[in-house]
């Protein structure tokens, strides 16, 4: 079990419908947060003790940035979680690429782009013994791609095959890559798609309820978590 207290972790995505709760119990459990997101008078609306950082991470160069100011803020870096992304609907055949290119941009080489950035900070941290980790919110369509979300399905099967891989790189240097997966989650993201309309989905996961289950899983050292495991 790895104690949270005191350790120095970035939120990417930290006012979304995962990221803001995921954030609040993050600051219970005493973590020393960075918190990013694209709108400052919403990351302050959180009302955390914590770093803020207005970025929006599909520009190349804002990963560097963020994570050097969360190494500035707070002496180092022993965890990153990304609950940022963006969803699309439509064909595969019908989807503009403008689109794909969107979708790709937010949903795997961001993320791509920050674990890059804090690596040698994770690194270090492992050196030093604080259990560090890189945990990224993809979806369960990465396990079952599904239909009218052809790219969306795509660039999150494409940023958990990264994390595999990742993962096995790095577990020697102590650094743990954590890829979680949940069902379908009600956090108002399809009514904000970047492209298309939604199919026909199953009623979602409460947002808190989820939630729960991350920082569990980021506290008691998974590294793994499918679908199945908010069952």
């Amino acid at each position: 079990m790895s104690d949270l207290q005191g350790r120095s972790i970035l939120v990417a995505g930290a006012t979304g419908g995962l990221g803001a709760p995921i954030s609040r119990r993050l600051a219970r459990l005493g973590a020393a947060l960075t918190l990013v997101g694209r709108d400052i008078g919403r990351l302050e609306a959180l009302g955390l003790d914590a770093t803020l950082v207005e970025a929006d991470l599909s520009r190349a160069g804002a990963a560097n940035r963020v994570v050097a100011q969360a190494v500035q803020a707070h002496a180092g870096l022993d965890g990153v979680v990304v609950a940022s992304g963006a969803v699309a609907f439509g064909s595969a055949v019908e989807t503009p690429d403008e689109v794909l290119v969107d979708v790709f941009t937010i949903n795997t080489l961001a993320p791509i782009r920050l674990l890059r950035a804090a690596a040698e900070h994770l690194v270090a941290s492992g050196a030093a013994g604080r259990h560090p980790f890189f945990a990224t919110i993809s979806a369960v369509v990465a396990e079952q791609p599904t239909a009218g979300m052809a790219g969306y399905s795509a660039s999150k099967a494409a940023v958990s095959a990264f994390n595999a891989a990742a993962g096995r790189e790095l577990r020697r240097s102590k650094v743990r890559v954590l890829d979680i997966r949940p069902p379908h989650t009600e956090t108002g993201l399809v009514d904000r798609a970047m492209f298309g309309q939604a199919p026909r989905l199953p009623e979602g996961l409460a947002p808190d309820a989820v939630a729960d289950r991350v920082v569990a899983a980021i506290v008691d050292g998974e590294r793994d978590l499918p679908s199945t495991a908010f069952a």
